[in-house]
């Protein structure tokens, strides 16, 4: 199983969006700097995600959805199916 994941840093007041195999060990590895992205912060809180079965597909999702280049894209997603 894969997965796209959405994260987001109060303190940067950023969303970060990412495909990964674990979220779990993925979000533990944005909380411990070993992403260049996120490592400014520790305040890093899983606020969506989808699964699939291929990692090309998820890897699709999460273009489809940095293209759209849109905050309010990736806050309708959280809204209209929040996992916290």
């Amino acid at each position: 199983m894969f997965y796209i994941y959405i994260l987001y840093s109060e303190t940067l007041d950023k969303y970060y969006v990412g495909p990964c195999q674990d979220i779990q060990a993925r979000l533990q590895d944005h909380l411990n700097s070993r992403s260049k992205y996120t490592k400014q912060t520790k305040d890093w809180v899983l606020k969506y995600s989808e699964n699939f079965q291929s990692r090309a597909e998820a890897v699709r999702r999460e273009l489809e959805i940095k293209k759209k280049k849109s905050r309010k894209h990736i806050e309708y997603l959280i809204l209209s199916n929040s996992i916290t």
